[in-house]
């Protein structure tokens, strides 16, 4: 499984992506993080899927972008190009991934700025080759193992949030999900890119670069439900000692 969060804040973006890859027994360590920085054009990529068909179609777009980026001046037709050779490798491959009993599946997050941009994008492109644009209404998304790491980003994330706020949610929420999965796990590989800038900058962590950081997490976690008010619960359990009913002796 994979755990991949695309953030959006009128600062700029955030993207975090695990590097684990589980095949049966067999754990291995691959980036799911690709990045493009050239004049004009910063932008970042993670897939949730199939590792070929991943690997294939960022061949493709890889070698496009190389030679059509006068063309593409917007992120969306960087989003549509990506489309297209997800398309094609489908085209390629499909039929043999399936015949071997493998589903074509390739779900991307693709975030950056290109120069006709007014702002940052964030688009999640499904296998298809049809995207939605996260906005002001929903300032992230995930792609792979999403479910325990949501709270917190739903309950913290806004607009206006900053972008050294939304990595640190998005570190809990991994940290979270990290927790509860076992195929989702350290390291991982982190991608800031402020607003306007044209500079996309990634960092790769090892577990022992934020473990404080977890358990401090994971303490104040604990202390916050010791704080929680008791009050609420004492009319329920207050019935549990009216109760005036004799076990019957055997």
């Amino acid at each position: 499984m994979t755990y991949c969060l695309g953030i959006k804040v009128k600062e700029g973006l955030v993207a975090i992506a695990d590097t684990r890859i589980t095949s049966g027994t067999d754990v291995t360590i691959k980036k799911k993080l690709f990045t493009l920085q050239k004049e004009g054009c910063s932008l970042f990529i993670m897939t949730s899927g199939l590792r070929s068909v991943r690997d294939k179609a960022i061949v493709y777009f890889d070698e496009l972008m190389e030679h059509g980026l006068d063309d593409i001046n917007k992120m969306y037709k960087a989003v549509n190009a990506f489309g297209e050779q997800v398309r094609r490798v489908g085209e390629e491959d499909r039929e043999t991934l399936e015949k071997a009993g493998f589903k074509f599946n390739l779900n991307t997050i693709i975030g950056g700025q290109m120069k006709d941009d007014e702002e940052p994008k964030l688009f999640l492109l499904y296998p298809e080759g049809n995207w939605v644009e996260l906005g002001h209404g929903a300032p992230y998304v995930i792609i792979g193992n999403a479910a325990q790491g949501k709270a917190i980003l739903n309950r913290i994330l806004t607009n206006d949030c900053s972008m050294k706020l939304a990595l640190k949610a998005g570190f809990l929420s991994f940290d979270s999900t990290r927790i509860s999965a076992a195929d989702v796990d350290f390291p991982i590989d982190v991608a800031l890119y402020k607003a306007d800038s044209f500079n996309l900058i990634e960092h790769h962590y090892e577990k022992e670069d934020l473990e404080s950081v977890s358990a401090q997490w994971d303490k104040e976690l604990k202390g916050a439900l010791k704080n929680i008010s008791n009050q609420w619960m004492d009319t329920a359990f207050g019935k549990l000692g009216k109760s005036t009913k004799k076990r019957k002796k055997v």
